[in-house]
């Protein structure tokens, strides 16, 4: 099947209590392991591109390997994404390029300022047959070019969420509940530690959630900054040269419980990069006489793959829902 929008894919997950991955690309052997592992599992697919990744790989050879993959992939649905879109231009710029879904993030601006630049965007798309994902919050972390400060994030407020849905139109949005970018999402005072010593951050605000679902029936809701960081990965990182001090993410059992309710769309970007990056050392570590990328990206990419079937089973809970 050719690409798709997301917007059967989020009417089931609704239905259905289960999330559907977003999935950071940026080059093949990422776009081979989650692909093949969505199509060994059966599951609907997203597949996103933020500013960045599109600056360091080239917007054309991006849309190209995707398109690899809905050939090499004909029986499960997948979509082109643009991740944290950060104007009109931009957004334009992927409709019009072949992306079928775009996230405008605005969600910097005054709240007034959010619906006019996302309102924009919404009817651009819609004219095109494209879908808009749109944001109220702002999560702290650090994501390629999306930088924002403990300080300066801020919790969604509920009260705001009819108004701007029904003011911009939006398809989606993406909504600040305690989820953070990036491998360190927290600081130490901000977690506690486990008797590993591992530390634990501070739970999702699902109280939000609840409330946010409760004046949106039926509206999916999507969370960013929601890798869970795996520890085993962060390790095979700091044993082989690497310097990655308390990384910590977002406990998995807390995304599970927020796909079975009103959360469709869970991104996971850091934990493919920690996957990919603690393979590649382990590898030079294990063969300091080898050269030929192929050697050391073979299992980076196989981590990927494995690390996205968990996700896709015990997490997002949309195992064999395609």
């Amino acid at each position: 099947m050719p690409l798709v929008t997301t917007t059967e894919m989020f009417r089931k997950a609704y239905d259905g209590g289960y999330a559907v991955g977003a999935f950071n690309v940026n080059n093949m052997e990422i776009v081979q392991g989650i692909t093949e592992a969505a199509r060994e599992q059966h599951a609907p697919l997203i597949l996103q591109v933020s500013k960045g990744a599109r600056a360091y790989a080239n917007h054309t050879y991006l849309v190209k390997l995707v398109e690899a993959a809905v050939i090499e992939c004909p029986d499960i649905p997948i979509a082109l994404h643009l991740d944290h879109g950060p104007d009109f231009e931009t957004c334009k710029s992927c409709i019009d390029g072949g992306f079928t879904s775009v996230m405008i993030d605005a969600s910097s601006k005054p709240f007034a300022e959010n619906i006019e630049i996302t309102r924009k965007v919404v009817e651009y798309a819609h004219d095109h047959g494209v879908v808009v994902e749109a944001e109220l919050g702002s999560l702290a972390g650090v994501e390629d070019e999306v930088n924002v400060s403990a300080e300066d994030s801020s919790y969604t407020r509920p009260e705001e969420v009819e108004e701007f849905v029904s003011k911009t139109g939006c398809d989606s949005l993406a909504i600040a509940i305690g989820t953070s970018h990036g491998a360190y999402k927290f600081t130490a005072a901000q977690c506690t530690r486990n008797e590993q010593g591992i530390l634990v951050p501070p739970p999702l605000r699902f109280d939000i959630l609840e409330e946010v679902s409760r004046r949106l029936p039926g509206f999916p809701i999507v969370l960013h900054g929601s890798s869970s960081v795996p520890q085993d990965f962060v390790k095979m990182i700091n044993e082989n040269g690497g310097k990655m001090p308390d990384a910590v993410g977002i406990p998995e059992e807390q995304l599970r419980k927020a796909a079975t309710l009103s959360v469709c769309k869970i991104n996971i970007d850091s934990d493919l990069r920690l996957a990919m990056t603690g393979s590649i050392r382990k590898y030079f570590a294990d063969h300091p006489e080898h050269f030929d990328p192929r050697q050391y990206l073979t299992p980076a990419r196989a981590n990927i793959k494995a690390i996205v079937t968990h996700k896709l089973i015990d997490v997002l809970g949309c195992a064999g829902k395609a």
